[in-house]
C-alpha cells in the first residue's frame, strides 16, 4: 500500500491574501431595550476633558461661534460653567425648540441628553433629558402601543405639543439604536410624497 504524504502545515502553502475576519456574534432579539421619545431637532454634542469644554459639534461636524448650528455653540459658551457639571466625556443630545424643525411650541431652545452620564452628581439646570417611555423585553406590540400613546397624548418632552416625531429604540444586547417615526416611517429621511 502506498503511503500518502500529508504536509504538516497546509496553511503555509496557501497564499495569505487577507487578514482573517471572524463573523460577529448575533444578539438575541428578545432582550432588554429602552424606548425614548425621538425629538425633532438637531443633533448636538459637547466634549469635556480635564474639566474644560474642548469641542462642540453637530451630528457630522465641529461647530464654533463663527460656524454655528442653530446657536448651539453660542449657548454652550454662555452656559459653560453649568455644563461642566456633566463631567468628562462626550455628551450627545438633541438641540431643539424655537426655530428648529417642529419647534414644539417653545419660545426657547433646549439641549436634551440622550443618556445620563454614569457618574453624574447633579444635572446642570440648563440641560434636559430625552424622556424614557419604556424599558423591557423587545416586542413589536409594545412599540406599537408606545407610538399610539404618543399620538393620543402628544410629546412627553414638550407636554401639550400634539405632533411628536416618534421613538428611538435602544437594543441593549446588540448595542444599536433604531428609530420609528409616527408619520412617514416607510420613507427615507427627506423624501416627499412625490418622490416616494
Amino acid at each position: 500500500m502506498n503511503e500518502i504524504n500529508i504536509p504538516e502545515r497546509i496553511e503555509s502553502e496557501l497564499p495569505q491574501v487577507q487578514e482573517f475576519r471572524s463573523f460577529p456574534k448575533i444578539a438575541r432579539l428578545s432582550r432588554e431595550c429602552i424606548i425614548t421619545e425621538k425629538i425633532d431637532g438637531s443633533n448636538a454634542q459637547l466634549t469635556i476633558k480635564d474639566g474644560q469644554i474642548v469641542s462642540v459639534g453637530s451630528r457630522n461636524r465641529f461647530i464654533n461661534l463663527q460656524s454655528d448650528n442653530f446657536g448651539f455653540a453660542r449657548w454652550v459658551d454662555q452656559n459653560k460653567e453649568e455644563l461642566l457639571k456633566l463631567g468628562d466625556g462626550t455628551h450627545f443630545g438633541e438641540w431643539w425648540g424655537l426655530g428648529i424643525q417642529r419647534g414644539y411650541g417653545l419660545f426657547e431652545r433646549r439641549f436634551s441628553l440622550f443618556r445620563v452620564p454614569k457618574d453624574l452628581v447633579e444635572l446642570p439646570q440648563c440641560v434636559f433629558i430625552v424622556p424614557k417611555l419604556w424599558e423591557g423585553e423587545f416586542g413589536t406590540g409594545e412599540i406599537d402601543r408606545i407610538l399610539q400613546r404618543l399620538v393620543s397624548n402628544g410629546s412627553y418632552a414638550a407636554p401639550g405639543f400634539m405632533k411628536p416625531e416618534g421613538i428611538v429604540i435602544y437594543h441593549k444586547a446588540a448595542g444599536v439604536m433604531f428609530k420609528k417615526t409616527i408619520d412617514g416611517d416607510e420613507k427615507p429621511k427627506g423624501a416627499t410624497n412625490e418622490s416616494a
